[in-house]
């Protein structure tokens, strides 16, 4: 017997090292063979690579936790259509037929739009994307920083008679927060259906504010929170989506979390950041709707019922709207864009591209964090060199210092065309603007970077609309006249050690 064991152990200690280096060579060779196949940006896919085969095991998992930028989804199949397995995870969902360009009814355009200096290649280009209609007779509200924006958004939670439908990247656990909670509560407590989302990293800002939520029977989900056993292998997949919809007749979306640092005026604000905030009313809504649908969903809340049609509503304590146009309909054309990492075309990417391309007399753009790829790089020298406007604003001082750094970098292949680039000092700015020649923006809550663009889930909203977009237009000219103009003098200047840094960061961009 005593034999038979001892065989045994040594038979285990011959077998094992040989089981682990197998086990290792799996691990590390198919991870560095999925990132080979599915990675799409060159220096992302070799960097990937080279980690996960120079550091077995540790690379692949870093790899699975964070470099997997696609979640598998359920594809749009033809009845009787076999599953791609391979080719549906690499694209997710499939896309909408193209419509036909030469019809002039289709989704992207209408006789009104017809009729004015309307883009209509981007819409159409969009509608192609998106698979959904450009809406007419939609009334946008400019809500500017926390002071506009919170009263207006607790206003109509506060007149809310059926349902609040919320999610938000960010829920700050201090005073906005808890006037947020006590206005939620007091709907819940009217009968109101509230659900909330708030992203599962996210609410690491703010401990319990989930629970805080709960305490009070709202019903609150977190959108994908890291957790260790089962292991969350999307971690890295983020809903960066803000939105707010009361009644199915008004929508509050953009880029502004929830909490005091937006609130500029309040002197024991700490870290102020600036930001802008839209109100939305009309047939846009329903779209804003159905993309909170789907936010719901993925964060694991039952299915909900159907979205009401929108009412005529108003924007409360907003400075755009009084007693006697209440009830008007407004002049936008909009369309909802929803983007993330379970869809085959990155929508939000290829809009941007498009507008850009579109441009006949200026492109303005506005952004915290600006890591563009190498395409967009590309449309904004041409149209520079072309003589067009082409204007980015950026904050000289950034909450991200490796974004700032790594933007840095590139700068320099912008300004030798003729790209202007400003620099906004004073306090953070957040606002995230597309704005091209003088009748189209696009807002929302995505940045103009890898991870926005590739790896979160994100909202933009279109606005055809000339007076909507001059008010926009106005406050970014304004914005430039304050700023400090980034030359190529500026760059050059940097010490050594700056430029590689810089230049570190910027081979980074890919993960960040």
């Amino acid at each position: 017997m005593n034999d038979v064991l001892g065989a045994l152990i040594t038979g285990l200690l011959f077998v094992m090292p040989l089981v682990i280096s197998v086990g290792v060579a799996v691990i590390s060779v198919g991870a560095a063979w999925h990132a080979l196949l599915f990675k799409r940006d060159s220096r992302s896919a070799l960097g990937w690579v080279v980690i996960c085969l120079a550091l077995p095991v540790i690379g692949g998992i870093c790899y699975f936790l964070f470099g997997v930028n696609r979640v598998r989804a359920r594809a749009q199949r033809q009845p009787g259509e076999g599953r791609r397995w391979l080719v549906d995870f690499e694209r997710g969902l499939r896309s909408p037929p193209i419509p036909d360009q030469g019809k002039e009814d289709n989704a992207s355009t209408n006789s009104r739009a017809l009729e004015i200096d309307y883009p209509v290649g981007i819409a159409r280009a969009a509608a192609t994307v998106t698979g959904r209609e450009l809406l007419e007779n939609n009334k946008v509200t400019i809500l500017r920083n926390g002071e506009a924006a919170f009263p207006a958004m607790l206003s109509a939670i506060a007149s809310a008679r059926e349902t609040i439908s919320l999610t938000t990247y960010i829920f700050e656990n201090n005073r906005t927060g808890l006037s947020f909670i006590r206005a939620l509560a007091g709907a819940k407590a009217r009968g109101v259906d509230v659900r909330v989302v708030i992203d599962g990293l996210g609410a690491w800002y703010s401990i319990g504010i989930v629970r805080a939520l709960r305490k009070e029977a709202i019903n609150a989900q977190r959108f994908n929170p890291p957790r260790i056993l089962p292991p969350s292998l999307g971690v890295n997949l983020r809903n960066h989506r803000k939105i707010l919809l009361v009644d199915s007749k008004v929508a509050f979306a953009g880029g502004m979390n929830i909490g005091d640092r937006h609130l500029l005026k309040r002197i024991e604000n700490k870290n102020p950041t600036a930001d802008v905030q839209f109100c939305f009313e009309g047939p846009v809504v329903t779209q804003l709707a159905d993309i909170f649908d789907d936010t719901w969903s993925k964060s694991g809340g039952e299915d909900i019922k159907d979205i009401l049609p929108p009412k005529d509503g108003g924007c409360h304590n907003s400075r755009h709207s009084n007693n006697n146009d209440k009830h008007q309909k407004g002049t936008a054309m909009c369309r909802a864009i929803a983007d993330g990492p379970d869809d085959n075309l990155d929508k939000l990417e290829l809009v941007f591209v498009a507008a850009m391309d579109s441009a006949q007399r200026s492109i303005r753009i506005m952004t915290p964090y600006f890591l563009p790829t190498q395409g967009m790089i590309a449309i904004l020298q041409s149209a520079a060199l072309r003589g067009l406007q082409v204007s980015i604003v950026l904050p000289a001082k950034n909450n991200l210092s490796y974004v700032h750094w790594a933007t840095r970098n590139m700068l320099w292949e912008l300004l030798s065309c003729g790209v202007k680039v400003y620099y906004q000092s004073g306090v953070f700015v957040h606002t995230k603007l597309l704005l091209i020649d003088d009748a189209y923006a696009l807002v929302g809550s995505a940045n103009i970077d890898p991870r926005s663009l590739r790896l979160n889930y994100e909202l933009g909203v279109e606005i055809y609309d000339q007076a909507v977009v001059a008010e926009l237009i106005e406050d970014f000219e304004e914005t430039v006249g304050r700023s400090a103009p980034v030359t190529q003098q500026v760059l050059d200047e940097r010490s050594l050690l700056e430029r590689t840094r810089d230049a570190l960061c910027w081979l980074m961009s890919p993960y960040l």
